[in-house]
């Protein structure tokens, strides 16, 4: 995928990964619709990105991705802006085991909502072009951190969501992929903690997955030593012939 005149749409975009993930889709030439909780933080980041691209190059809406109606709101207001939608890019993310609730809700519930949403904005037989969705798990997703099993769990999940759907997706010929990313920990505002500041290095791996037609279904982990796609055993396959996913 030539990412020229492209669509994107992020969450948690104004830091970290997302503004990462943000900043080299927008040096390949596509537009982005920047969405994140923190205003401040989401505008400053804006500024920062005008001043390289154009002004008319993002757009930033503040959006909980908890919340049904601010997450279609932003998508609508995306596709009205820049005419269409082709990335997705459902990022947003927290590490909070003492409010384990809402860390599923963020985690996995938005997550899955923003995907949702995105497959009826891109897939084909809805009005939509196709596209790619990528969904940031972590590389807790792929084992267990044993400070954090809310985390962990989330992340499970998002990996196991990103798979089947993407085989949902190949069956009813959507013409969207969906991928997963599993980054090993860097230094992001939710993990302040650490020194390993590699957020270049897991945008180049996300770019990847963006752009590589060959990658649906796929799980890239991205440790310091750079980035693999997981092989999964393939133990069995459930297929039921009762039409795609409920949404």
């Amino acid at each position: 995928m030539a990412l020229s005149g492209k669509v994107a749409l992020v969450t948690g975009a104004s830091q970290g990964l997302g503004k990462g993930f943000s900043d080299i889709l927008l040096k390949n030439g596509a537009k982005v619709a920047m969405l994140d909780i923190n205003e401040t933080v989401g505008k400053t980041a804006k500024a920062d990105f005008d001043k390289e691209y154009g002004e008319d190059r993002t757009v930033f809406l503040k959006c909980d991705v908890t919340s049904e109606e601010q997450l279609k709101d932003a998508f609508q207001k995306t596709i009205e802006r820049f005419g269409g939608l082709h990335i997705v890019a459902n990022n947003a993310g927290i590490l909070d085991e003492s409010d384990w609730e809402k860390t599923v809700q963020i985690n996995l519930n938005g997550v899955i909502r923003g995907t949702y949403l995105a497959l009826q904005h891109m897939k084909k037989g809805s009005g939509g072009g196709g596209g790619v969705i990528v969904n940031t798990a972590s590389i807790a997703g792929l084992g267990p951190l044993l400070t954090s099993p809310v985390y962990t769990a989330t992340k499970h999940g998002v990996v196991g969501f990103t798979r089947a759907m993407a085989d949902a997706s190949k069956a009813s010929d959507y013409g969207v992929r969906i991928n997963a990313l599993c980054p090993t920990f860097v230094r992001t505002p939710i993990l302040d903690f650490l020194t390993n500041e590699k957020v270049p290095d897991v945008a180049e791996r996300f770019l990847q997955l963006v752009t590589d037609e060959e990658k649906n279904g796929a799980v890239m982990m991205v440790t310091l030593e750079g980035g693999t796609v997981v092989s999964f055993p393939e133990l069995f396959k459930v297929a039921v012939k009762l039409g795609p996913p409920s949404q």
